[in-house]
């Protein structure tokens, strides 16, 4: 059972979400609350997955994502926004979120992303994901991919290619014949090799530094 907190300053949006991830089967919403009771909540439910509202008049979305991060055995985070084109975006993302949803993402499509985020997968909404994409690869050559890259393992370099390509941990173990768990020490491995806090970083260093070129060229 994947256990979802819920954090929004709209009551009507908590709803929703509550009501659409509850009747999905294998989830269960151990919260729905504003951003002022988001830490504590954590805390006292320790959900699996937290939907995090990045913009909320009581407390800043991103201060909330991290002060969870900071916590011993932090849940997965997603953002949840309004707008396609959100400034906050990579400023997020930086700093650990592991998915962009919009609000208005389809009712049938957020179990899904709920479920690939419990498996360790990342999430974007598509209208977001060109917009990030772009952001990062417009930002022009990155000075530590060669550096950087250069610490990975052959074994490391191979995850970090399937990251890229959007697997989650499980469907990477399954890919490259490894248990579950050593895939894990991989991705926590090349996260600290490469010096990023998140998954999607993760994959745009990959992006950027021309790996999946390399794969499928």
């Amino acid at each position: 059972m994947i256990r979802v907190l819920v954090v929004d300053d709209e009551a009507l949006i908590r709803m929703g979400f509550q009501r659409i991830l509850a009747a999905a089967d294998g989830i269960e919403v151990v919260g729905a609350v504003s951003g002022a009771q988001a830490l504590r909540t954590v805390r006292e439910q320790r959900p699996d997955v937290v939907l995090l509202d990045i913009r909320m008049p009581d407390v800043d979305g991103l201060t909330v994502l991290g002060d969870i991060r900071r916590l011993p055995d932090p849940p997965v985070v997603a953002m949840l926004t309004t707008f396609d084109m959100d400034e906050y975006v990579e400023t997020a993302l930086r700093s650990g979120a592991a998915g962009f949803l919009l609000k208005d993402t389809d009712p049938e499509a957020l179990p899904l992303a709920v479920q690939s985020l419990a498996r360790g997968g990342t999430v974007l909404s598509p209208k977001v994901t060109r917009t990030v994409v772009d952001g990062y690869l417009s930002a022009g050559p990155q000075e530590r991919p060669p550096k950087a890259l250069e610490r990975l393992t052959g074994r490391e370099r191979e995850v970090l290619v399937l990251i890229a390509e959007g697997l989650s941990n499980a469907d990477i173990a399954t890919r490259m014949h490894l248990s579950t768990g050593t895939v894990k020490d991989h991705v926590s491995a090349i996260l600290t090799k490469l010096e990023v806090s998140g998954r999607v970083q993760a994959a745009l260093f990959a992006q950027r530094a021309g790996l999946l070129t390399e794969e499928t060229g």
